[in-house]
């Protein structure tokens, strides 16, 4: 896991380089909606890519995490089933049923169950490295949900274009983005975390969020602003020194979130001291968004190192898998 966090910037140039390969043609012209199946390690590109499109698609976007799909999935959907392993049971009964409905499918995998259904059915799909964990490929999948938008011709720009130099950004700022992960880690380490950020940027709180469930074995939650000063922010009456605060800072967010979260930061610090405040760096969205994610993953793996866990080993979800019939016993 380490090498795979290490590598981070390399996988999003590679991911850009698979993107341009993958020529895609669709009949349609005219599509309704966004619809994307994709769980775990496999689906939060689709959330982040969510967050990012909110303010430009015309057509609604939806990530599904679950087995059935919405009745308005139709002929004149454009359904994206994304499974790294290929063989996610959920996404794969979610991506027959869209088959059945007539809906443009495309796959992005890198093969297993889900890989042979394409290639049998003849869906466009995208293979991407296969043989890590799908939480340590979140660059490749994201990169591609772009690229197929692009392709659609629903958002303007290239996959390409829109990532750019993140990836070469990533590499120049790893070292500072290290050190800083592991102080913050060691403030963190022992406590129930708590992410916090402003909304727009919910997909990268879910994904550390995620990351340390997974890498660190810990538990906590996630909270979103506004959403939260109207419900949350009234839960903070005592003191809470069993809490870890991390928040994911967005230089671009509307002043009025500026201003609520100097209040929030404020009302908060009353009742707990471990408030680690993370400002996203970089020119573009994608660099602030890679900064952020990068700082999240080197956090969770500095907490598997101080909590005496292995990153990689996730047994319960191959058990269930297992249970599931996902996996061979």
């Amino acid at each position: 896991m380490q090498e795979a966090i290490k590598h981070f910037g390399q996988q999003l140039d590679e991911a850009v380089a698979i993107s341009k390969k993958n020529k895609l043609q669709f009949k349609t012209k005219n599509f309704n909606q966004v619809y994307i199946s994709g769980l775990g390690g496999s689906g939060i590109g689709a959330t982040i890519v969510q967050d990012f499109v909110k303010d430009s698609l015309t057509i609604p976007f939806t990530v599904n995490k679950t087995y059935k799909i919405a009745k308005s999935v139709n002929k004149n959907t454009l359904f994206i089933a994304c499974s790294y392993s290929g063989n996610t049971e959920e996404t794969r009964a979610a991506l027959a049923e869209a088959m059945k409905r007539k809906a443009t499918c495309v796959v992005v995998t890198s093969g297993g169950k889900m890989g042979a259904t394409a290639k049998k059915n003849k869906l466009q799909h995208i293979i991407i490295p296969g043989g890590m964990q799908p939480r340590a490929c979140l660059g490749y999948s994201l990169v591609q949900l772009l690229h197929i938008l692009h392709q659609a011709k629903l958002i303007k720009s290239s996959a390409a274009s829109m990532i750019g130099s993140a990836g070469a950004f990533v590499e120049k700022k790893q070292g500072a983005i290290k050190k800083e992960a592991k102080k913050i880690a060691k403030k963190l380490n022992g406590k129930k975390i708590v992410v916090y950020t402003t909304d727009g940027y919910e997909g990268l709180a879910i994904r550390f969020r995620q990351q340390f469930n997974e890498n660190s074995k810990m538990l906590g939650w996630h909270a979103v602003l506004p959403e939260m000063t109207h419900n949350e922010i009234v839960g903070w009456r005592q003191k809470n020194d069993d809490l870890g605060i991390i928040f994911f800072k967005d230089p671009k967010a509307s002043a009025k979130n500026k201003k609520r979260t100097d209040f929030l930061l404020g009302a908060i610090k009353k009742y707990c001291k471990n408030i680690n405040a993370v400002e996203a760096q970089g020119k573009t969205h994608w660099e602030r968004a890679f900064y952020i994610i990068h700082m999240g993953d080197w956090i969770s793996w500095e907490l598997s190192v101080l909590g005496n866990m292995d990153a990689t080993e996730v047994e319960i979800i191959h058990a269930l898998k297992t249970t599931m019939g996902e996996r061979k016993k």
